[in-house]
């Protein structure tokens, strides 16, 4: 058998698509989502159910977001399980999560997300913030090591700081590259995201925290004064209690706040 085929299906590189197979993996993932029947549980990226089946063989209903045609075609007729889907067939990135939403009942998603798409697509879920309970994602262990990095770690970045805005960020398992079919050539890991019911920290526009965090940690070599000094001077940023001499990755999410706040 192809080492890139599973279960009758090729891996699409396009797509970013790995499969997972490791039911012990498979099994610990299930556990940190701990699905109960009635939750409105939303999987992005299916693939080829290895989440899939035993998510619903502990609730009767769950809504999926799958962009490849054919394994969209594959679930629709799952002998198994076909009864309890909601097939959405969409990208994911473009999708609008709030019409998942129902009064009382927040989305719960999770997913096998690819790597080429796991930032943007974390982002994009940021928008309907309000809207979500919690996220489990599979990602690459580099980019779960980002979400959770403190300052002054090497791993601490825009990615940081900004899931940090939005959510509490624990990572819960450690996955090889062997519980892949192709086995990728990094290790993964799965994280949880738990929305703030009430954010650290106050910031008066979320696009002007972006701008200030992408051009801080775009020239991490260099200090506040230059990096930022196309949106504000070293007086303004002196004012507010913070060293222009000091570089990115030594702030913190208050200190990030704080700077985007004064940004007119």
């Amino acid at each position: 058998m192809n080492s890139k085929t599973h279960l009758g299906h090729t891996a699409r590189k396009r797509f970013g698509q790995n499969f997972l197979h490791d039911e012990g993996v498979i099994d610990g993932i299930v556990s940190s989502i701990n699905p109960q029947d009635g939750e409105n549980l939303v999987e992005i990226g299916p693939g080829l159910g290895a989440l899939t089946e035993p998510v619903c063989e502990q609730v009767s209903k769950l809504t999926v977001v799958e962009l490849d045609r054919d394994l969209a075609k594959r679930l629709r007729s799952h002998p198994f399980i076909q009864n309890k889907l909601t097939i959405v067939e969409a990208d994911a990135m473009k999708m609008d999560f709030s019409t998942l939403y129902q009064t009382g009942k927040p989305l719960r998603i999770f997913g096998n997300l690819p790597y080429n798409i796991s930032t943007p697509l974390m982002f994009h879920l940021f928008e309907f913030i309000e809207h979500i309970q919690d996220m489990h994602f599979m990602l690459q262990k580099e980019v779960v090591n980002r979400l959770a990095a403190v300052p002054g770690n090497k791993d601490y970045g825009r990615l940081s700081v900004m899931t940090q805005y939005y959510c509490q960020v624990i990572p819960v398992l450690h996955v090889p590259p062997h519980a892949f079919k192709p086995a990728p050539k990094v290790d993964s890991a799965v994280v949880r995201l738990i929305p703030h019911a009430n954010k650290s920290v106050k910031v008066n526009n979320v696009k002007t925290l972006e701008k200030v965090c992408s051009a801080a940690f775009g020239q991490r070599r260099k200090t506040l004064r230059n990096s930022l000094k196309e949106i504000l001077d070293a007086e303004a940023i002196e004012r507010l209690g913070i060293d222009p001499g000091a570089r990115a990755e030594t702030l913190s999410l208050a200190d990030y706040a704080n700077l985007a706040n004064a940004v007119t």
